[in-house]
């Protein structure tokens, strides 16, 4: 039996299925990057500073870095449920597993970034009278981000991978869409090669954006983003301008 003997137009026949399965599956990965970043600058900050807080952020890092995706969302979805009587939803739960995961891979990115800004811009601030806080939120993470955003990217592409395991739970994104059609239609090669290029599609397209987000964020601007913001502004001066003639 060859290749071209499967019956490939099921792909296009369970279109919608597949899309509302990635749809599924990027909302969850928004929500948990959010959430991931957030946890991770923090988390950052503690392994940073000083005892015992840093070690906390150690031990947190480095017991979440090596928990698989599937031990973790089982055990926030049956887990917690035994042990504190707290029920989530399967939504609720994939949320909560990729935070816990990821938030310590992007403490780590935002460690690393966070040191690689130059002590001289820090000096600076002081120098003009800025207090600490405003001197790190105002010029230190904005540069750190930019920093980051590439890993902070490739660890979006692997969120949206790591939803192919909540299957478990019953989430009802790509592969598990691909489980139930294959239920039906007995075509595990065309649906699972299918929902492959799904998943390379996506990287595709997040790597684009990451990207085109570095352009933006550079100095001096550059790529189709920037020159747009930068027309856009020349318009606003040339229409002040105007107004002022």
């Amino acid at each position: 039996m060859g290749i071209t003997d499967y019956d490939w137009g099921l792909i296009w026949d369970y279109k919608g299925d597949l899309w509302h399965g990635l749809l599924t599956a990027l909302q969850v990965s928004v929500v948990a990057l959010l959430v991931s970043l957030v946890a991770g600058l923090g988390l950052a900050m503690l392994r940073m500073g000083r005892a015992p807080l840093s070690w906390v952020a150690a031990i947190y890092i480095n017991v979440f870095r090596g928990m698989p995706a599937l031990v973790t969302v089982i055990w926030i979805y049956f887990g917690v449920s035994l042990l504190l009587g707290v029920n989530f939803t399967v939504f609720q739960a994939g949320v909560i597993a990729l935070s816990l995961l990821y938030s310590a891979f992007m403490s780590e990115i935002f460690r690393a970034a966070l040191q690689a800004v130059p002590p001289g811009h820090r000096e600076a601030g002081q120098a003009l009278g800025m207090r600490d806080t405003r001197i790190f939120f105002s010029i230190v993470v904005p540069q750190a981000f930019k920093i980051a955003l590439p890993n902070i990217g490739s660890m979006f592409i692997g969120m949206i991978k790591d939803t192919s395991t909540f299957t478990v739970i019953g989430l009802l994104e790509v592969v598990r869409v691909t489980q139930n059609v294959n239920a039906q239609t007995f075509q595990p090669f065309v649906l699972y090669t299918a929902a492959a290029g799904i998943y390379v599609l996506v990287a595709f397209a997040v790597d684009l954006l990451f990207r085109l987000g570095e352009s933006t964020l550079a100095a001096p601007p550059k790529g189709v983003v920037a020159r747009g913001l930068r027309a856009r502004k020349q318009r606003r001066i040339h229409a002040l301008v105007s107004e002022l003639a």
